[in-house]
């Protein structure tokens, strides 16, 4: 899940000297408040930070005290864009724009290239399984990788072996091979590369922009993906039938070479305090980091509190089937259903402008992971309701799901920011790691659970119980972990 204080009591939050940073005394003092969605001065040699406590805010069109135009109210609700003032971060934003779209367009042709050879199901259905081990285990051992090694170096290697797989892919189409396990074998090593390169990529960020940019930065590049994931599959899908499998390879090969551009233009910077030798003892110290930081132990938790409960996916099937009277082979209800979430985080990343502006991170998170539990409530009653019957449930149903996309987006940015901005550089990789897991993992594991649920109580009432279920799990979260709701980020914190 797709990641604060909550006003238990008025005294100042506890911070955690361990992991979180502190401004040195070098670092001089804070200056004024500018206007995040203003131009940057080109005379100034400062970045702009929020003002220290006592600081006088000037009083100008711009100060939060002076009547705000139509205008600048209107701009502060577009995604902050502060970030793509960093050169670096703004080639990789712009490169991934291309490449996510490729990638997603592999996604949805090697399943229907396995269905056309075999005309099984079962044999797509692997696709799952050969994507996830790569994933849980390279996954944890790239985020080791990226805590010992040169972090550009990991990103370089790892994006040829994209290029590479692609390529793969798109030799195999074209001499038509016709082997299956060719194909998953190059999925295989392609899910491989990505697990490795997926921590480096993200614990880089934080050496790019400011901490206070962070929410920013993670929303500009969850937007970028959910983007990817709606374009993606629309274009494949409509060109499919007229370029075929080895063209559509091909096309995802090419775009990878943006994101090439874009990393051999990065910095070198080695993380601090890099750990001597990526293997066992250091994924485990990762573990031990987390354990011992209950507010990131915490930010995991929830997220899998969220998703194994409250994801419906593996129900849409016969939710669209038997609650909106769709075809059993799949349909405009079955689309519908599965591009809502996508749209909502899409919407929710377009109009972000405000994140940026919230410090209280971890009561924010409780809140979005909340509202996702009561919304997926809303869609299992909306399905239980239709009988059958498209509308006017159907679109109920998509527009709860819309808004939990929302909140899903909201929350893995608090929560990126949270693994971003909270832990130590030198674990920063791993911490990584283990969020691409809970991220791949989760929802897989929601739909085996879903799916043996529904077979005992039905998929409305199985829905509503899980989303009840997350709102009792998030709920107990804040109550056991006080000290979660009440992570702050900001200046001084």
């Amino acid at each position: 899940m797709i990641p604060g204080s909550r006003g238990l009591s008025h005294a100042p939050p506890r911070r955690l000297p361990p992991i979180v940073s502190r401004p040195s005394a070098s670092e001089g003092p804070a200056t004024p408040t500018v206007d995040p969605h203003d131009p940057p001065d080109p005379t100034s040699k400062t970045p702009a930070l929020d003002p220290a406590p006592d600081a006088p805010a000037p009083e100008s069109a711009s100060s939060p005290t002076a009547p705000r135009t139509l205008r600048s109210r209107a701009r502060g609700l577009f995604a902050d864009t502060r970030p793509l003032q960093n050169l670096h971060f703004k080639r990789l934003w712009q490169a991934n724009i291309i490449t996510v779209i490729g990638a997603q367009i592999t996604i949805i042709t090697v399943p229907a290239q396995l269905w056309a050879l075999t005309g099984s199901s079962l044999y797509v259905g692997l696709t799952g399984l050969f994507g996830l081990v790569p994933l849980v285990v390279l996954g944890l051992w790239g985020g080791a990788i990226a805590d010992a090694f040169d972090r550009r170096k990991i990103l370089l290697v790892t994006t040829l072996g994209l290029i590479l797989t692609s390529g793969l892919f798109a030799a195999q189409a074209l001499l038509q091979v016709r082997n299956v396990w060719v194909i998953l074998g190059i999925f295989a090593a392609q899910q491989a590369f990505f697990a490795v390169n997926q921590p480096a990529r993200t614990a880089l960020i934080p050496s790019l922009v400011p901490r206070e940019q962070l929410p920013a930065a993670n929303a500009l590049n969850m937007t970028v993906g959910q983007f990817g994931a709606i374009a993606g599959p629309l274009v494949g899908g409509a060109l499919l039938p007229f370029l075929g499998f080895s063209l559509l390879y091909l096309i995802d090969t090419v775009c990878l070479l943006a994101t090439l551009w874009a990393v051999l233009r990065l910095p070198a910077p080695k993380p601090e305090g890099a750990i001597a030798r990526p293997g066992l003892r250091s994924i485990l110290d990762g573990f031990v980091y987390t354990w011992k930081h209950k507010i990131l132990l915490v930010s995991f938790a929830v997220d899998l509190i969220a998703m194994v409960f409250g994801m419906p996916r593996a129900l849409y099937p016969q939710l669209a089937d038997q609650s909106f009277g769709g075809p059993a082979q799949g349909g405009m209800e079955f689309a519908a259903l599965s591009v809502a979430m996508a749209l909502g985080a899409l919407l929710g990343g377009i109009f972000s402008g405000w994140l940026g502006r919230v410090h209280r991170v971890g009561l924010a998170v409780l809140i979005a992971v909340g509202v996702w539990g009561l919304v997926v409530m809303g869609f299992g009653g909306a399905t239980w309701l239709a009988g059958g019957r498209a509308m006017p449930w159907l679109a109920a149903a998509v527009a709860f799901m819309a808004a939990g996309g929302i909140a899903d987006m909201i929350s893995m940015v608090f929560r990126q920011t949270m693994l971003q901005g909270a832990a130590s550089d030198a674990v920063r990789g791993r911490l990584q790691g283990v969020f691409l897991v809970v991220v791949a993992g989760g929802p897989r594991f929601a739909d085996v659970a879903h799916g043996a649920a529904a077979d005992v109580l039905g998929a409305p009432l199985t829905v509503v119980l899980g989303g009840a279920l997350v709102v009792l799990g998030v709920a107990a979260c804040g109550v056991l972990v006080p000290q979660f709701t009440r992570y702050r980020v900001g200046p001084g914190h």
